[in-house]
């Protein structure tokens, strides 16, 4: 089965920002999918903006990542955290 890839602008905002901070954190996909309690093809799909995350889920990413939401939503954001 073949997944297509989202056209959502917020969906790869989403992506983008969450690879950010994986990246500013030092983190491989693996790692950060470990303390997220997810899979790391699932993380990946949400980078590469193949996923379509709920709001809560969304919510509760963001509370994980001691994050508030505006800032995993928002590209333009410090992703330093």
């Amino acid at each position: 089965m073949t997944k297509e890839r989202s056209d959502s602008s917020l969906n790869t905002s989403l992506g983008e920002q969450l690879r950010a901070i994986r990246l500013a954190r030092g983190l491989t996909q693996e790692q950060l999918a470990e303390e997220l309690e997810v899979s790391p093809r699932y993380l990946a799909g949400v980078e590469r903006a193949e996923r379509n995350m709920s709001l809560a889920t969304v919510e509760s990413l963001a509370e994980q990542l001691g994050l508030t939401p505006r800032i995993v939503l928002d590209s333009g954001a410090d992703s330093a955290g």
